[in-house]
């Protein structure tokens, strides 16, 4: 083991998971020969009362739940494989994207895990950016939808499935803009008032291994709590040209982590797991951020930053530091550092063995403690535990803490963009919106929410410039 980082390294994998740009007006859609569906809402709201009819007459009656897809990427079908793993009867009934390939894709995989509890014929594979309402609809009470597009559509699919009254598993980033948290926060509201169960992707913290390790610093293995680290870096992110004859908006929401209306910025949907666990260790949520990043190495035409730095105040003046990097043949870390009065751990998502130490210096010879349990999986324990709150009626609602902690990257990404310290209450009142207007996008040839310049470059936030935040 080395010396501060010597745990689990990721691997450069070339893909890894994902303003001048807000406030912009949103241009009417236009109407477009790749239209998927040509329906009235009066035909689709009588075929979705049919089909929910058809698959909830005898759900009930076996105690079998109900399962609908809300993009089909490879976390959506993950998700839909351990929905379908859990105890008790299940069933998938539902899918929806706005890709084609997508959807066939998952379909299929998920035909190959699970043969006998896909049951989703032709016409509930629905196409289009209202293919959400769609699938929601087929469920009857008691049903789940799974909600894993990209996070810029989360607030508004989250608010239409408790609306319908069905539960939600919602996968992480659950929002890129503070009002898509308050529409999260009210959401999750609405469904305590309706017994409805809510699950948030932030999977880490059903993981056995990390629950021990984190009731150990709260039992005095380390001592209190003084600074807490952050980290994710490894290599770069992908980007994908746009293939032919592809829209600016498919293009964009196809490289979802690129673009931050979409994903919210790197800092945001891929540390959230890791500012979530650190906030967890300390109990607390961040009030104030100041930070900083750049684009010194990134060539690809798109809004990443390869380089993220921000440090947080918690309440009692203590700092979490979080620090975000894909730049290849770089130092590479994933995981959380947490410094106390006497010691210190490792932990969180990119640690699969967490580890405690006296004093700072994480080598072996002063590590105290390490998880030597199984290996555990918390993106089917997550699902274990949402299912057995519905069968048997338990609270389950994850809104308000999942909101929380998409909102510390949002902070944070508001600071490093602007340049500014900013508090957590002035940020989260913000009336900044990534993509104002996005619920009115009906086709994937509407205009995307960014345009590139005529240098193909897409706009980048300069810090210290009105509007940023």
């Amino acid at each position: 083991m080395g010396e501060f980082f010597g745990g689990d390294s990721p691997q450069n994998s070339g893909q890894v998971h994902g303003p001048p740009y807000a406030r912009r007006t949103m241009k009417a859609p236009v109407s477009t020969r790749r239209a998927f569906l040509q329906h009235s809402g009066s035909a689709l709201a009588a075929a979705a009362l049919t089909r929910a009819i058809e698959v909830g007459a005898y759900a009930a009656d076996d105690g079998t739940i109900d399962v609908a897809i809300v993009g089909c990427g490879g976390r959506g079908t993950g998700a839909v494989s351990n929905a379908l793993s859990t105890r008790g009867p299940t069933r998938l009934v539902a899918m929806a994207d706005v890709f084609p390939d997508r959807l066939e894709g998952s379909i299929n995989a998920l035909r190959q895990q699970h043969p006998e509890k896909i049951q989703v014929p032709p016409d509930r594979q629905f196409i289009g950016f209202d293919a959400f309402r769609q699938a929601i609809d087929v469920l009857p009470k008691n049903g789940v939808v799974i909600l894993t597009t990209p996070p810029a559509f989360r607030p508004m699919h989250l608010e239409y499935a408790v609306a319908r009254g069905v539960h939600v598993f919602m996968e992480k980033s659950f929002a890129v803009d503070a009002p898509g948290i308050r529409r999260v926060l009210r959401a999750g509201e609405a469904a305590k008032a309706k017994n409805l169960k809510i699950a948030g992707g932030l999977m880490s913290r059903h993981s056995k291994p990390l629950e021990e390790t984190v009731q150990r610093i709260r039992d005095g293995a380390i001592g209190d709590v003084i600074t807490a680290y952050a980290y994710r870096m490894h290599g770069g992110v992908g980007f994908a040209p746009r293939r032919a004859g592809e829209s600016e908006l498919a293009h964009q929401i196809r490289n979802y982590s690129n673009f931050t209306w979409v994903n919210g910025s790197f800092l945001l949907d891929w540390l959230i797991h890791n500012l979530d666990v650190c906030c967890l260790v300390k109990d607390a949520w961040p009030v104030s951020a100041q930070g900083q990043g750049a684009r010194r190495v990134r060539t690809e035409p798109d809004q990443l930053f390869d380089q993220y730095m921000v440090e947080y105040a918690f309440p009692d003046g203590t700092r979490m530091v979080a620090q975000g990097r894909h730049m290849n043949q770089c130092h590479d870390y994933w995981g959380c550092v947490i410094h106390g009065t006497t010691g210190s751990a490792e932990l969180g998502e990119g640690i699969s063995r967490p580890r405690i130490f006296k004093g700072h210096r994480t080598v072996s010879e002063n590590m105290t403690w390490q998880w030597k349990g199984p290996a555990h999986n918390a993106y089917q324990e997550e699902w274990d535990l949402l299912m057995d709150a519905i069968r048997n009626d338990k609270p389950h609602n994850e809104a308000e803490r999942c909101a929380k902690a998409a909102m510390v990257g949002i902070l944070g990404r508001m600071a490093l963009e602007s340049g500014k310290m900013l508090s957590w209450d002035e940020a989260l009142a913000s009336e900044v919106e990534l993509a104002p207007g996005l619920a009115r996008i009906q086709s994937i040839d509407a205009p995307a929410p960014v345009q590139a310049g005529a240098d193909g470059r897409y706009p980048l936030p300069v810090p210290g410039q009105p509007g940023m935040v």
